[in-house]
């Protein structure tokens, strides 16, 4: 089985949990914007495939493509060079939290736990249309 689709908009990365306490206790939170992406994550998924799951042994591959918007504010000639993959984002979200809030999202969605996934692959490019393409496949 292999799995593609894709969540427009801007490459979004794990946010780092914040930690209260009530009553003596240590809570953690993961910041909200976080969980509203884990769910954008996994309702592009389930447009595509449903409730449809990798086997709970399967071993598996992500190959994940982060596509961030192209700055207005650069030049002519460096525009290009993003849009011709000359030029890629050095910028946040670092590429493994990006695959840590895809991986994390799909955990009971596409597959039992993201201690499936064996083998990854991210790679940031620039483009006109920012999203993040996904593709999952079973070794």
């Amino acid at each position: 089985m292999t799995v593609r689709f894709t969540v427009p908009g801007e490459p979004r990365g794990k946010g780092r949990p914040r930690f209260s306490t009530n009553n003596g206790k240590i809570m953690t939170h993961t910041p909200s914007e976080t969980v509203v992406y884990e769910n954008l994550v996994v309702t592009e998924y389930e447009k595509k495939y449903g409730s449809r799951k990798f086997d709970d042994s399967a071993m598996l591959d992500m190959r994940i493509m982060a596509y961030y918007s192209i700055p207005k504010s650069k030049s002519k000639k460096a525009k290009k060079a993003m849009e011709n993959g000359e030029i890629r984002p050095i910028t946040k979200p670092d590429a493994d939290n990006i695959l840590k809030v895809v991986a994390d999202g799909l955990n009971k969605i596409a597959y039992r736990d993201d201690a499936q996934v064996v083998d990854t692959q991210v790679r940031k490019f620039y483009s006109h249309t920012p999203r993040v393409e996904v593709m999952i496949q079973a070794i």
